[in-house]
């Protein structure tokens, strides 16, 4: 899907937060300032939801509905109390769940039962491996190599990647997203950070005796 970005927007709109963006919508219609807000959105919301469906035509279905949700809900069921973004996010993932469950290939993790969740496994596990994971995360967050690498991901830890890292949202936000403990969304996180960390160090010995085989 090639995500159109609006060219005829007043640039006093650009300078607006989300917050006020969404007053002047929802008081007055204004659809410079709805536009303003898909531009600045729209293409991590449309990355998240492709990254959890692997189909571009899917993703594109699931983009649209949300954006549909959002346009017919914002009057009834978004509280300016809280973050706009964050809100939208909520109808993406829970469409974007809502399809999986229907294609019968997402499993429910229930908060009270997960083997991520086995606090003693984190107890043990070494503070420096997740904070060595972290740098790495971001050592190689400019490559291309990354996206591939969190698509290795099992789902539920490339979910709370990609809202993480790269949506920035708070770790309680994506734990009631994804109805699971903050510990569970925390673990998820943890072995996500590491998994990615061992993908990259496997990419690099892969291309260290590619260049030795060609020496």
């Amino acid at each position: 899907m090639k995500l159109e970005q609006s060219n005829h927007i007043s640039k006093k709109y650009q300078q607006l937060d989300d917050k006020d963006l969404v007053r002047f919508y929802r008081q007055n219609g204004d659809e410079q300032a709805f536009s303003e807000l898909m531009n600045r959105h729209q293409t991590k919301i449309y990355s998240y939801i492709y990254s959890m469906v692997k189909d571009g035509g899917t993703a594109d279905d699931i983009f649209q509905e949300t954006f549909t949700k959002v346009i017919t809900k914002m009057d009834d069921t978004y509280n300016e109390q809280g973050k706009w973004i964050a809100w939208v996010m909520r109808i993406a993932h829970n469409a974007t769940i809502d399809y999986l469950r229907k294609q019968k290939r997402f499993v429910d993790v229930s908060s009270n039962y997960d083997k991520e969740s086995n606090t003693d496994f984190y107890d043990r596990l070494p503070d420096e491996d997740l904070v060595s994971a972290q740098e790495q995360l971001e050592k190689d967050e400019a490559k291309s190599s990354l996206m591939r690498h969190i698509d290795e991901l099992p789902k539920e830890q490339r979910q709370v990647v990609m809202l993480r890292h790269y949506y920035e949202m708070p770790f309680k936000e994506i734990a009631e997203l994804t109805d699971v403990s903050i510990n569970t969304a925390l673990g998820r996180m943890r072995y996500a950070l590491i998994n990615l960390r061992k993908l990259f160090d496997k990419e690099k010995e892969q291309e260290e005796n590619s260049y030795a085989e060609r020496g």
